[in-house]
This record gives C-alpha cells, sequence and structure tokens, in this order.
C-alpha cells in the first residue's frame, strides 16, 4: 500500500482495505485527453495524478483518445498527445485505446436502457429543451418522455441507419426531471451528427455524449478509480446511474480534484486555437504557449513540470498559481543540471591593446559550478574578444562597476583589465573598448590582492559563431487575461518576444542539440530551438531569466 499523500491516496487506501471496495484488486487509472488539441500544463496535472497514482501503488494507467465528437478529432493530436506523455517519463505499454473502439458496446447497452425503460428517443430541438428544462423550483418536462419503448427502439435503429438529419432527435436517459442537479434531468445521452469520423469513417452517424460514454469506457477496461477534474463532480450522480444500469461487471469509482490555473495564461483550447489562427502565435509549439510542446521547445525539462505538480499538491479546491512559480520551478532544475556558456547577447568589442598580437591560449572553466562530476572545458582567449554593451559605459551611472575609463574588471576566469578608452563610429556610437590586462592576474585572481568589484563574461572574437537569441516573455500583461467580461486577446504583451541577431556565443555551442539546457552566464536559461536551430544558423530561446523576485511560499 502506497504512502497516503493526499486525499485521492486516503480514499484508495481505505478501499483496499480487507473490506474495501477494491481489496485484492491492482488500481487501474486512465488518462483520457479528447484529441482536439495538445496538451498544456493543466492537462500536465491530470497527467501526473492519473500516472502516478497507478505508480504509486504498483498498478496500471490506460492511455484513452476521447474521440466521440468527429468534428474536432485529428490524428496530428493523438501522436503529439503520445509524444507528450513519453517526454514526462510516463508509459501506458500495451494499454491504449479510443473512446471509438467501443462505440458498438455503446449502442449495445443504450439499446438495453431502452429495453429497461430507462431511456427514449426525444424528438425536441435543443431550443425547446431548453425551455422546458425547468428551474430549481420547476420540474422539466418533456412529450417524448412516456413514449412506447419499441418505437423508441425503431426510431434508434433508424437513427443509427441514417434516416434522419443532424438535430432531428436524440437518444435521452429517463431519470428524474424534478432533480436538482440538472445534468440528472433526461440528459441527452446519443446524438445525430453525419460527419465521418477519423477511425471510423461513415460508419457511425450517431455518437454517445461523454457523461455516458465514459463510465462505459471506465467499465469495459476495468478501471478501479477514474480521476477527474472538479468540473465534473456534479456528473458524478450521472456516471454512476449509467455503470449502475447496464450489464457490466465492473463500477468504477469516479474521484475529483481540482483543476490548476496559472496567471498571465490561458488554458482553453479553444482560445489557444483561436490565437493560432489568428496568427497572434506561430502554432501550438510556439514557446510562449503554455503547451507542453510549446513550454518543451522554450526549455523547459519535465523535471521541473514534474516539481510543479508535486509542489501543487493535490486539492479539493480550484486554485490559480503565478505563472513565477512555474519558471522558479524550471530555475530550480536548471541552476543543478544546466551546462554553463559564455554568450554575448549584445556584443561590443573589447580590444586588450597590451596582450601581444597573434597570442593564443585557453582558459579552465567549470561546466556547472553545482555539479563537481561535470567537470571543466577549454575556453580560447585572444586579443580581442567580444563583451556585452551595456558592460561598458563612457560616463558612468552612480555605482556602476563595469567598464568605463580608468575602471578595472574581472574577465571571468581570465585576466584583469583596466579601460582606457573607447573607439567612435561618425555617429558618436562606440564600436570599441580598449584595455590593458594585468599579466600577473591570469585566472582573474590579482597578484597584489586588490579588490575588483565586478566580473564579466565574453567570448574570443576569433573563436566564436554568430546566433540569433529569442527573448521570450509572459504572453499576456494582466494575470488573469481568461476572466468573463473581458476580450484576452486585448491583453496580448507585445514584447512577448524579442528577437536579437548577431549575438555571439561559444563554438561549442553550435553542436548544441535541443535538449542540451545552457545557463548563458549573467543571462539566464536558453536551449537550441528545435525547429529552426542548425550548424549553419543557431537560434536560442530563453527559457528563463537568471533571477526573479519570485520566493515560493
Amino acid at each position: 500500500m502506497a504512502e497516503s499523500k493526499n486525499f485521492i491516496h486516503q480514499i484508495i487506501d481505505e478501499e483496499l482495505l480487507p473490506e474495501g471496495r477494491v481489496n485484492g484488486k491492482t488500481i487501474h487509472t486512465r488518462f483520457p485527453p479528447e484529441p482536439n488539441g495538445y496538451l498544456h500544463i493543466g492537462h500536465a496535472k491530470a497527467l501526473e495524478i492519473d500516472f502516478g497514482t497507478a505508480e504509486a501503488y504498483n498498478g496500471m494507467c490506460n492511455l484513452r483518445m476521447d474521440d466521440t465528437n468527429p468534428t474536432k478529432e485529428d490524428v496530428e493530436f493523438v501522436e503529439a498527445i503520445m509524444e507528450d506523455i513519453h517526454w514526462l517519463g510516463h508509459d501506458w505499454g500495451d494499454r491504449f485505446f479510443y473512446a471509438s473502439d467501443y462505440f458498438d458496446k455503446m449502442y449495445e447497452y443504450a439499446v438495453e436502457l431502452i429495453r429497461k425503460g430507462l431511456a427514449y428517443v426525444c424528438e425536441l430541438t435543443p431550443e425547446q429543451m431548453h425551455e422546458m428544462r425547468g428551474d430549481t423550483q420547476t420540474p422539466a418536462t418533456s412529450p417524448f418522455r412516456d413514449r412506447p419503448v419499441e418505437e423508441s427502439l425503431d426510431l434508434f435503429a433508424r437513427m443509427k441507419a441514417g434516416e434522419f438529419e443532424d438535430g432531428a432527435m436524440t437518444l435521452r436517459a429517463r431519470i428524474d426531471l424534478t432533480s436538482g442537479n440538472f445534468n440528472m434531468r433526461d440528459p441527452v445521452i446519443y446524438r445525430i451528427n453525419h460527419l465521418p469520423h477519423h477511425r471510423t469513417g461513415n460508419k457511425w452517424c450517431i455518437y454517445p455524449m461523454y457523461d455516458f460514454a465514459h463510465p462505459i469506457e471506465d467499465a469495459l477496461e476495468g478501471i478501479t478509480h477514474s480521476l477527474c477534474s472538479l468540473e465534473f463532480e456534479s456528473h458524478r450522480p450521472l456516471y454512476d446511474w449509467v455503470v449502475n444500469n447496464i450489464s457490466v461487471e465492473c463500477k468504477p469509482r469516479q474521484i475529483e480534484f481540482a483543476r490548476l490555473g496559472i496567471t498571465h495564461t490561458v488554458l482553453s483550447k479553444r482560445k489557444l486555437r483561436a490565437m493560432i489562427e489568428a496568427g497572434t502565435v506561430t502554432g501550438w509549439d510556439d514557446p510562449r504557449m503554455p503547451t507542453l510542446c510549446g513550454l518543451r521547445r522554450r526549455g523547459y525539462t519535465p523535471e521541473s513540470i514534474h516539481n510543479f505538480s508535486e509542489k501543487n499538491g493535490v486539492a479539493k479546491v480550484n486554485s490559480v498559481v503565478d505563472f513565477a512559480f512555474l519558471e522558479y520551478c524550471l530555475r530550480e532544475d536548471l541552476n543543478a543540471n544546466a551546462k554553463r556558456a559564455m554568450a554575448v547577447i549584445h556584443p561590443i568589442k573589447l580590444i586588450i591593446d597590451n596582450y601581444p598580437s597573434g597570442k593564443r591560449e585557453e582558459f579552465d572553466v567549470e561546466n556547472n559550478p553545482q555539479d563537481e562530476s561535470a567537470g571543466t572545458r577549454k575556453v580560447p582567449f585572444s586579443r580581442e574578444l567580444y563583451i556585452e554593451s551595456e558592460d561598458f559605459m563612457e560616463v558612468p551611472a552612480q555605482k556602476y562597476f563595469r567598464l568605463y575609463p580608468g575602471n578595472e574588471v574581472r574577465l571571468k576566469s581570465a585576466y584583469i583589465v583596466k579601460c582606457k578608452g573607447c573607439d567612435k563610429d561618425s555617429d558618436g556610437n562606440v564600436i570599441a573598448v580598449h584595455c590593458e590586462y594585468d599579466a600577473s592576474s591570469r585566472g582573474g585572481n590579482p597578484a597584489d590582492g586588490r579588490k575588483i568589484k565586478s566580473t564579466i563574461h565574453w567570448v574570443d572574437a576569433n573563436d566564436c559563431v554568430d546566433a540569433e537569441i529569442r527573448l521570450y516573455d509572459r504572453l499576456f500583461t494582466t494575470e488573469q487575461p481568461d476572466l468573463a467580461d473581458c476580450n484576452y486577446l486585448d491583453f496580448i504583451n507585445p514584447d512577448s518576444l524579442t528577437v536579437v541577431t548577431g549575438a555571439k556565443v561559444e563554438r561549442s555551442l553550435a553542436k548544441a542539440a535541443p535538449s542540451d539546457r545552457f545557463q548563458f552566464l549573467r543571462t539566464g536559461y536558453f536551449c537550441a530551438d528545435s525547429k529552426d536551430s542548425g550548424p549553419n544558423h543557431l537560434v536560442f530561446n530563453r527559457a528563463v531569466s537568471l533571477k526573479d523576485s519570485y520566493k515560493p511560499q
């Protein structure tokens, strides 16, 4: 038995006791995404709960595509979902299913309910059904509720045969028109839709509603615990009604957990799709998107997503988490594991006037100070270097300790240099900074022990490569763009992407793979773009800035 860490585990622990509902059984969960878009960070929490619960109890977790709606599904989304789950380190073995695998059985169970007098064919339009649904003081009504069983069986068979147009009829469960839970007021369980399905083609023109299909899928697969988000809590009585009124042996239990919202983003697939169609972002994998493929392309790691989900816990009340906490989890992971590299994003040339022309040497630089096993790398050094343009000011601001005429700085792991002045172009722009080095300070340590207040990074001008740097920021300027009384597109951050060309990076980065993440010293954490970066055109995405004021509670 697993150690209880959340309320779901506590329920399972109780049910595994000798007198419990699942005593002696293998804990069996499922992850049932709808293949009408890409998984996002909100799905990651559900995914971690479904697969994580099974793993905690040495059980099983199925992957099942909820493809009951033929108007939305696409094979592209199926493949992307599988890739994302594997990226997070989970696997479903041979337990991969589609809801459409069970269309024949669902039809049989619908017929069974009709025969039992628990379902009937209704000819109300959606508008009429809404008008007749009643309110908390008034029961719903349906003129077709007492339709004879044989008549409903005949009409349902003709619905299946394609005799009626879309919307002409539905099959409704016959439950309780007076129920305070409107999901139980004779809900629709089948509707007509003549669109072809991506797997079954034109075999079906009637499709089950999710609330009818899902409990059947769970029961047929032997699911012990159907874990879902809190929005389905009011649907649980219908879930139980379905499995208790059809001839299935397995009676799964539905348990709801709270969804996780995140500031400065939207998690509705409809809204994410709208941003793609409007050209606000370049696609589902745009690094500004909250999709798992977008986060992966930006530089997020599976470990950071795991930590984010684990630290947020499993709750019973919906909450909104600061996006900065997601960034904190990534920064924490990359600080411990990312390789270090020197990259100059806004380069300006630094010329060491007294360094011998033609001389070349190398310095040992740590790959990761947090990890002794990471070792060191050789970084070349010569008379001409590139430094960040912001590391020089001809007229320094107050408390500015970097390069300005007469001031000394330490070049990371190399020498101490003193600024002598600068060259400018005809417009007065600085194009090169001149300095002299202290030859006795190799490694950055002055022989006389004098204090050097600032250390700056650099790259060798004769042994570096150009790169495009993409600096990403939050996609929205407001914390809650998803509020119902506003248009979320009005809050798109115009500075969510800044592209810098002509950056200079260590030559070794030319071989960087998308899975390689780096801390660019003093700048942030970056990875090579999985789509656009190549040996002849390096592109690095900033995953997260180096520092942030956010501290977890």
